[in-house]
């Protein structure tokens, strides 16, 4: 069964720093693009960032020059890079995975992040 299990979430106080990976149980190979995004209480679910299998990274506004995404392909993992959090940055943050095998869309259960002012 194919998997995607994030970790690294937790409780730092603004302007701290973060980093969370997320490991795909699946291979590289089968991955096209990978991407984090964020669901906080109340609201919709946001993108954060994404990353192709050519490297190309994009970012929302909001977090563009604070976050940075990147994957290791040898070690099947994403990562997100969080740096000079804020409180607004509060949220479970889930990876994704739009792979060549079906059913091509791979979600992970999230990992809390709590930013203290």
């Amino acid at each position: 069964q194919v998997q995607l299990v994030e970790s690294g979430g937790g409780l730092v106080q603004a302007g701290g720093s973060l980093r969370l990976s997320c490991a795909a149980s699946l291979s590289s190979g089968s991955i096209n693009a990978m991407s984090w995004h964020r669901h906080a209480p109340g609201k919709q679910r946001e993108w954060d960032a994404s990353i192709s299998r050519t490297d190309n990274r994009n970012y929302a506004d909001s977090v563009k020059g604070r976050f940075t995404i990147s994957r290791d392909n040898a070690k099947n993992t994403m990562y997100l890079q969080m740096n000079r959090l804020k409180p607004d940055d509060t949220a479970v943050y889930s990876c994704y995975a739009r792979a060549t095998i079906e059913p091509f869309d791979f979600w992970g259960q999230g990992t809390q992040v709590t930013v203290s002012s």
